[in-house]
């Protein structure tokens, strides 16, 4: 006994059907080119109070630009104009090496970042006698770099850099270029 078998018929794509297929193929190959939207762009800024966020000041140099008293009121700060008041961490040479100007000395020595926290070892400097406003304000504010009780880091542009003292005084850095 014989089988006979039936003739296969052949599909046929039609121009139409191509153009559809090459339509769906093109925008599926877009589609998953497309850039998506960042979900930290809506996302709040990280708290600047984050022991992991004072890891970043390695590295960083920052300007003076705000001291608030325990009671509110705001000292008077040297202006860029003036010689402001500056504070450079560096980490060349392998060891952390803290450097800047306090109004009317240049000064120097070490710091430690430790549990969210930003301290500095003995600093020693240059002993210029200054009448200006920068010596008014150079001892209490190489005496605030000791008394150091948190550090606030904050990285998203504008870059900034709070020292909360253990009397409630507040110092406000802006980052330097330098």
């Amino acid at each position: 006994m014989q089988i006979r078998s039936r003739p296969r018929r052949v599909a046929r794509i039609t121009p139409c059907l191509r153009t559809a297929v090459a339509a769906l193929s093109i925008a599926a190959l877009l589609g998953a080119c497309a850039i998506p939207k960042h979900p930290d762009t809506s996302a709040p800024p990280p708290d600047p109070f984050n022991p992991a966020a004072a890891q970043l000041l390695d590295d960083t140099s920052w300007v003076l630009s705000a001291w608030k008293n325990a009671d509110g009121t705001v000292r008077t700060v040297p202006s860029k104009d003036q010689g402001p008041l500056t504070l450079t961490l560096s980490t060349e040479g392998g060891r952390r090496h803290a450097s800047g100007f306090s109004g009317c000395n240049r000064f120097m020595g070490t710091y430690m970042l430790k549990d969210g926290k930003l301290s500095f070892g003995t600093l020693a400097g240059t002993r210029m006698a200054c009448v200006s406003p920068g010596g008014d304000i150079e001892k209490p504010f190489l005496a605030a770099l000791e008394r150091i009780d948190r550090t606030g880091v904050q990285m998203r542009p504008p870059q900034q850099m709070q020292l909360i003292l253990d009397n409630g005084e507040t110092l406000m850095f802006d980052r330097s270029d330098k």
